[in-house]
């Protein structure tokens, strides 16, 4: 089941009775709100969905500025020293092949100034995709609605092989999205798929658009089918088997969509990714700007771009976005996973049965009465691993906007839950009784990016429009159901409404739309958000 913006998501005991959805669209002014304790950069989860598909960053976390800045930790590997590697030969060369998931290919190499494809698209324009390799393309017997697949590889030495959770299977990439990588469960950093939406070569609209998913997520389950992982995995009990793309593609959009290698990778690499993809499309389409929405952490990897909060090994925003949609993002951050004490264990640690992608708060556990290292699970980077670099770059710290509450509601009862100031504050003047962790300020200080994000602010010459939901918190039937919803104040479920809704630092701010009982899974499918989507897009 997928839980956005990186929250803990807990088990489902039971089921939950039906969503209900009052077709109601609240378009507020923009409200300022003020960040605190943001001197160091924050760190926010953005969006973990059911499947595990994942990616490490080792990247440094510290350092973050627009323009250069320190680089990235390297761990000795490199771009080109992936596990699984399916290029063709340096002199473009190509093979058909069928596999045996039904899935046809070619195999090419691309790189400055040729392509390998033999799907009939243009050469690659000059300067347009230096750089860029493409390394494998599939164009027939893809699930869920796409028509075209292609693996690419970024040949930037600063792209490393992640850290990733590795106790289990939860970080891998699985389904179609596995042969789609080569067979590869952990794909290098310098790797992503690109996802073709039918009609993307006879788009009617001013722009083609790129949608960017969340963390803990991938293409197809984010955008062209939000009951992949099953029942409630969309943020209702039953779920559709269509999507956003489907609805942009059936309106006369070009539509593509990208997959991250490691879905809770560092977002300095997502944004990165974000910038390649926009050249493809632009080479593919002959488009000199692209539409992008991102949604849940795709907020932070797209955003980042357009603000040219980068890297000094990173790609400054090069006036090719034309508008840009955030879905339900944490513009000014989120404390979600750290403010229901030990409510989310249940569904990350194994010791009670968890399989959740998803970073949790405590490093140590008791466990039949004895205390256990579960460093690997937490959010906070440690000899055991920097496995949720992308997640500790969304935090910030709102507990004095919205205190709170020691109890938590799953869309199905409400329970008081323990440990709630040492999870929050660490192991200062409260102690935890079940469970232990060093605490939001010291979690932001490892690697919040949020300060820095806002004060780069996003390029003026970009239409930026946001998109949040607002819940009725006392009724269950809108709350996300078999996870603890965010109650402490406004929200859709996991993100405040003060913080999605935030104008700081967006330079030109075209809309905010908040949709009344429309949750934070909800939202990047929901038929209100498509047709305000399309309303911003299409105007």
């Amino acid at each position: 089941m997928p839980c956005h913006l990186g929250e803990v998501c807990g088990r489902i005991l039971c089921d939950a009775p039906k969503l209900k959805v009052r077709a109601l669209a609240l378009v507020y002014p923009p409200r300022m709100v003020t960040l605190r304790r943001l001197a160091p950069p924050l760190a926010l989860l953005l969006a973990c969905t059911p499947d595990p598909a994942d990616t490490d960053t080792d990247a440094s976390a510290s350092g973050a500025s627009t323009g250069a800045s320190s680089t990235a930790a390297s761990d000795g590997s490199t771009a080109g020293s992936s596990s699984m590697s399916a290029s063709a030969s340096a002199s473009g060369s190509t093979s058909a092949d069928t596999e045996s998931t039904g899935v046809a290919t070619t195999t090419a190499t691309t790189s400055a100034g040729s392509t390998g494809d033999t799907s009939g698209t243009t050469d690659t324009g000059g300067d347009l995709l230096a750089g860029l390799v493409l390394e494998e393309t599939f164009d027939a017997g893809i699930k869920n609605g796409w028509v075209r697949v292609e693996r690419w590889q970024d040949q930037n030495p600063a792209f490393i092989q992640e850290d990733r959770f590795d106790l289990d299977q939860r970080a891998h990439q699985t389904g179609q999205r596995l042969t789609f990588f080569g067979g590869d469960p952990v794909p290098h950093g310098s790797r992503f798929l690109l996802h073709y939406a039918p009609g993307w070569d006879a788009g009617k609209k001013a722009a083609p658009v790129l949608l960017a998913h969340g963390a803990n997520d991938q293409a197809d389950r984010a955008w062209a089918n939000p009951g992949e992982s099953g029942d409630f995995g969309c943020g209702q009990s039953s779920c559709p088997d269509t999507g956003l793309m489907q609805d942009l593609a059936d309106r006369g959009y070009a539509v593509f969509a990208i997959t991250h290698p490691h879905s809770q990778g560092d977002n300095y690499f997502w944004s990165e990714q974000i910038a390649d993809a926009i050249r493809i499309i632009r080479e593919r389409t002959g488009a000199e700007q692209v539409d992008v929405i991102g949604w849940s952490k795709g907020v932070m990897s797209t955003r980042m771009y357009t603000s040219s909060l980068k890297r000094e090994w990173g790609t400054a925003f090069r006036g090719d976005v034309r508008r840009l949609v955030l879905i339900g993002g944490p513009n000014l951050g989120f404390d979600y996973i750290f403010r229901y004490g030990t409510a989310h264990n249940a569904g990350v640690y194994a010791d009670f049965g968890g399989k959740i992608h998803a970073p949790g708060p405590h490093d140590e556990l008791l466990v039949l009465g004895l205390w256990q290292d579960r460093s690997e699970y937490a959010i906070y980077k440690s000899a055991a691993g920097d496995n949720y670099r992308g997640q500790l770059q969304m935090l910030a710290a709102w507990d004095d906007v919205h205190p709170l509450t020691a109890i938590a509601n799953n869309g199905i009862t409400t329970w008081p839950v323990g440990d709630s100031k040492s999870t929050y504050y660490g192991e200062g003047q409260d102690k935890g009784i079940y469970a232990r962790g060093k605490g939001i300020d010291f979690a932001i200080t490892q690697g919040s990016v949020i300060e820095a994000m806002v004060d780069a602010g996003i390029d003026g010459s970009v239409e930026t429009f946001l998109l949040c939901g607002d819940l009725n918190l006392d009724d269950n039937n809108v709350l996300i159901p078999g996870i603890p919803n965010e109650i402490a104040g406004p929200s859709d479920g996991v993100v405040f409404v003060d913080s999605c809704a935030a104008p700081d630092g967006i330079g030109t701010l075209a809309d905010t739309v908040i949709l009344k009982d429309v949750n934070h899974l909800k939202l990047g499918w929901h038929a209100m958000a498509v047709d305000q989507i399309d309303g911003w897009l299409g105007k």
